[in-house]
């Protein structure tokens, strides 16, 4: 069933160290009955209302699902604000954090601190969807997790400890941190040693590339063909060595790794490439998910 017309509930929850987790849920208007829950993770210096998301959000939660994008509680930014303005926290987002904050949302949902009024969530099984760093701890929280029942991935990273380059590693054994670049704000990022110690010290938690093997849920790889800043061999290595008889890689021919959007997105439609991404995924959600959860 297609609904026509959603709303959006905005929240926040406390995570594990009293830090704020800010959430958008987009469900049907007029929905009574339960709903199956999704969680869509950002990625790195990404926030739950990046480019286009918010209409991707719109689009799956038409198909009968509750969609819950949600700022991870280190990504920079205060309260529902896509403004950097905490890049003390930023510097210490370690992989760690973010896989807790996952755990925060999904002990939230199960204690009825994130609810509606109109419908009842389903919060047995969930279905988790990542972009880039995002695809990254999604694998590592289904992994992790029993409530995960289904994961999509975006332009994942397939192992960051391969991701950092040598010179970020340099600057870390001798500075204690680096620096990045963000572009669209022209603020230069510090990144601790410690999100380079966390992964490394927990690479077997938390690394995709080896969380992935022990999947035997449904999987679904979705990645762009220009990808620049993630190749596609990513998840392409996702793909060959997730276990489970249930995944699908989709290789999105000419798209970069954003799949067209930038931000703000203020034009009317979704990007092309983006448009097919959401129209993949929500035949997935439909597919393995939202059938299985009414």
């Amino acid at each position: 069933m297609k609904y026509s017309s959603i709303k959006k509930e905005s929240g926040a929850i406390t995570a594990a160290d009293g830090l704020k987790i800010a959430y958008d849920m987009y469900l049907p208007s007029n929905a009574v009955n339960s709903l199956p829950v999704v969680l869509l993770l950002h990625g790195f210096k990404g926030f739950k209302s990046w480019g286009a998301f918010p209409d991707a959000c719109f689009e799956m939660a038409r198909s009968g699902c509750a969609v819950i994008a949600f700022n991870f509680s280190h990504n920079g930014t205060e309260g529902h604000s896509d403004e950097f303005t905490r890049l003390d926290l930023f510097a210490k987002e370690t992989f760690s954090r973010d896989l807790e904050d996952v755990r925060a949302i999904i002990d939230a949902l199960q204690t009825q601190k994130i609810k509606t009024g109109s419908a009842t969530l389903e919060t047995d099984e969930v279905a988790i969807i990542g972009h880039s760093r995002g695809g990254h701890t999604a694998i590592a929280a289904a992994a992790e997790f029993t409530e995960v029942s289904t994961v999509i991935t975006w332009a994942a990273v397939a192992d960051y400890t391969k991701h950092f380059t040598e010179e970020m590693k340099k600057d870390w054994q001798t500075k204690g941190y680096t620096e990045v670049l963000n572009t669209r704000t022209g603020q230069t990022m510090r990144v601790d040693k410690i999100v380079f110690d966390d992964l490394m010290e927990n690479s077997g938690q938390l690394v995709a590339s080896t969380r992935v093997q022990s999947l035997m849920i449904p999987c679904c790889f979705i990645h762009g063909t220009q990808d620049q800043a993630v190749p596609m061999r990513n998840s392409e290595l996702l793909y060959q060595v997730c276990r489970s008889p249930e995944k699908e890689r989709i290789m999105i021919n000419g798209a970069d790794h954003t799949f067209g959007c930038s931000h703000p997105w203020n034009e009317d439609d979704i990007p092309a490439h983006f448009l097919t991404v959401v129209d993949k995924t929500v035949e997935w959600l439909e597919t393995y998910f939202i059938s299985h959860n009414l």
